[in-house]
């Protein structure tokens, strides 16, 4: 929302309309009965099992914890070469009474927890107490008889008793039993939008709004601090999202238990040592709470770098630690809890790109993914037949399937290639070719078949198989059909630059054919990526006689931008890659801050030097990752390789690599446009 409108509502309306409500159980429990379930829908970035605990708790069905003065929990923690241990000792007598009294039975669905839920929904009944039964979406096939339950046991009166509940929890699912669903009490607590309500939403929700919790830490200043820190760091991570894959490589579902398990880890690291152990938290709360959600190893970079900004000596000893270049978002100094909760509501309601550690070029990437998700709903929407005195759907599809069939050239003649560049030890670049070209003769005889077949089916020739009728659905929407797609290289680009993306890659390779071995290589250009990366590294350590095992990459990107005026003596020249999140300064040769309005960087020419990685110099580098798309991700090939990540290149910097880390900054082979 923008923020004219926003204050246009609250001149007109109140502050509490741009406002989202807290979520209310006990007005949710007042609609149900006995024989309707409460169903939680669950969204992303939100856990209501917290929430129903607490419930719970203050409806009789769950005893309050007990105290633990005879026999009190000990920790011990040791660090040592990034590894932690905790040590506890807790109470099993306490916990077992408290499990004995409990009315609330809970059950995590998936393979086999079919029979055992049945049994405590059936002891539940008779007792009338309440069972939670969670991810209801994992047992697909133990639905029917989930439905057969609430048709008819739960609502016989003679055999439920009244203050029998059952709670579901589910993602969205089709196989979701309709009747369930519709005869149930509907919940969806969605995670709040926008970095000041998330960390509202932080400080009212236990345990922080718990006073006593609260003020119990013995070195309140410090805990007070590296709260509001953390805080702010969950809010961070759950904003990220809405950037794409600039936030993230893939989008985590970070909740409220990540903050809930960081919060009292804190407060007991806190209260257990003098000196506040900043490395155990970090590692701890980055690696283990958040990041046993992370399975990018990049992300898992960016992680640990967001956190290094909260999780410092600098917020406990500075009095106004700033979390951006801005003077709006810092540690308020030590307060009353309605200090903070005061200082939160007066952060602005759209935040800045800048708190998250991106360029303002952000926003502007934001709005189109936002816009493209819209403008791919409508096409969902459009119909086949046309109205009027315009070409119907099935000329148009003709035409268009005429003209890409006169532009695709002819297949490679693979013999012919072979006996000219022939399998030599010294030049790998030969196999290179030739595997690239079977890969392209692969995916362009895809092509030509079904283009063809689909004006025969347009014209009753043959049958329109579902395949043949995606492939017109798709090409009515300038998409790639996904038969297409499943012989092709990585591609987000729609159908008509797709075409003129392959024409240009079949050109590169006739060249090739043509003129011999290129003087510098189009990496954009190839289908299998890695392979020439290997052909590379194969030719140099042939020729110096060096296992491939101990060599690597250095980067050095030239002065030229499209052509270079000889081969280099050893490695390769490179070109098309594209940077985000950044641009390469021409003069000083660094990477440097993106020009406003500006979104991708076409980097010069790069020559990729081989040689052995122990005799590489150590310098301030970014560690920059280079993908084919910019989805930002891929699952592992056959081969080991990914199917979008190709490697990551080291480019020199003048600003700390935390920096770009957080900028989200990444090289593209090829745009989506």
């Amino acid at each position: 929302m923008l923020p004219a409108v926003q204050n246009f509502i609250v001149e007109r309306m109140s502050q509490k309309y741009i406002e989202p409500p807290t979520f209310d159980l006990s007005l949710c429990y007042q609609d149900s009965n006995f024989f309707s379930p409460l169903i939680f829908v669950l969204s992303p970035g939100a856990d209501p099992m917290a929430g129903l605990y607490r419930f719970a708790e203050e409806k009789g069905m769950l005893p309050p914890p007990g105290s633990q003065a005879t026999n009190p929990s000990k920790f011990s923690v040791s660090v040592k070469r990034r590894k932690i241990s905790v040590v506890g000792e807790v109470n099993p007598a306490e916990l077992l009474a408290r499990a004995s009294k409990s009315k609330l039975q809970t059950i995590s669905l998936g393979q086999g927890q079919g029979p055992i839920a049945e049994r405590m929904v059936m002891e539940a009944v008779q007792a009338g107490t309440w069972v939670v039964l969670q991810n209801c979406h994992l047992a697909a096939s133990w639905l029917p008889e989930l439905e057969r339950i609430c048709e008819t046991i739960i609502t016989d009166p003679t055999i439920t008793k009244p203050s029998f509940r059952l709670w579901l929890t589910s993602y969205p699912s089709p196989v979701f039993p309709v009747s369930v669903l519709q005869n149930g009490v509907k919940m969806t607590n969605e995670p709040p939008a926008g970095l000041r309500a998330n960390l509202l939403r932080s400080y009212l929700n236990d345990p922080i709004s718990n006073s006593e919790f609260f003020n119990s830490c013995n070195k309140p200043k410090v805990f007070e601090k590296l709260l509001f820190g953390l805080c702010f760091f969950h809010a961070l991570v759950q904003e990220r999202r809405k950037f794409g894959p600039l936030g993230w490589n893939i989008p985590y579902e970070f909740n409220e238990s990540d903050l809930r398990v960081s919060v009292q880890q804190l407060q007991m690291f806190i209260d257990k040592y003098d000196k506040t152990p900043l490395e155990a938290l970090r590692y701890l709360t980055g690696e283990c709470n958040y990041g046993g959600r992370v399975t990018d190893d990049l992300d898992r970079r960016l992680i640990m770098s967001l956190l290094n900004i909260f999780y410092n000596s600098k917020i406990i000893d500075d009095d106004k630690y700033r979390f951006s270049n801005s003077d709006i978002y810092f540690a308020p100094s030590k307060g009353a809890y309605d200090d903070y909760v005061e200082y939160i509501r007066s952060l602005p309601l759209v935040p800045h790109p800048e708190v998250f550690g991106l360029h303002e070029n952000a926003d502007i990437s934001k709005d189109q993914q936002e816009t493209q998700l819209l403008f791919d709903g409508i096409l969902l929407t459009l119909p086949r037949q046309t109205s009027g005195d315009g070409k119907s759907s099935q000329e148009i599809i003709e035409d268009l399937a005429y003209d890409i069939l006169q532009k695709i050239p002819q297949d490679f003649n693979l013999d012919e290639i072979q006996n000219k560049f022939k399998v030599m030890y010294m030049e790998s670049m030969n196999t290179v070719l030739i595997q690239e070209l079977i890969r392209f003769n692969r995916l362009t005889k895809v092509v030509r078949s079904s283009l063809q077949d689909i004006r025969k089916a347009i014209k009753g020739l043959v049958v329109m198989s579902s395949e043949l009728e995606d492939v017109f659905d798709s090409m009515m929407v300038g998409k790639v059909p996904a038969i297409w797609a499943a012989k092709s290289y990585p591609s987000l680009k729609p159908l008509g630059s797709y075409v003129t993306d392959l024409l240009a890659r079949l050109a590169f390779f006739k060249d090739w054919i043509n003129g011999g071995t290129p003087s510098i290589f189009w990496i954009s250009g190839f289908y299998f990526t890695q392979s020439f990366l290997t052909g590379v590294l194969q030719n140099y350590a042939r020729r110096m006689k060096i296992p491939i095992d101990h060599l690597g990459f250095q980067f050095d990107v030239t002065k030229f931008e499209t052509s270079v005026p000889q081969k280099p003596t050893m490695g390769a020249y490179i070109k098309g890659l594209f940077i985000e999140g950044a641009k390469w300064d021409r003069k000083t040769c660094i990477i440097a801050e993106s020009l406003p309005k500006i979104l991708y960087d076409q980097v010069p020419v790069i020559w990729l030097k081989p040689g052995d990685r122990a005799t590489f110099e150590e310098k301030s580098y970014y560690q920059c990752p280079v993908y084919k798309t910019s989805a930002r991700r891929g699952v592992l090939s056959t081969t080991g390789h990914s199917t979008n990540y190709v490697l990551t290149m080291t480019l020199p910097s003048d600003k700390p690599e935390s920096h770009w880390v957080n900028r989200g900054v990444a090289m593209l082979c090829q745009l989506d446009d």
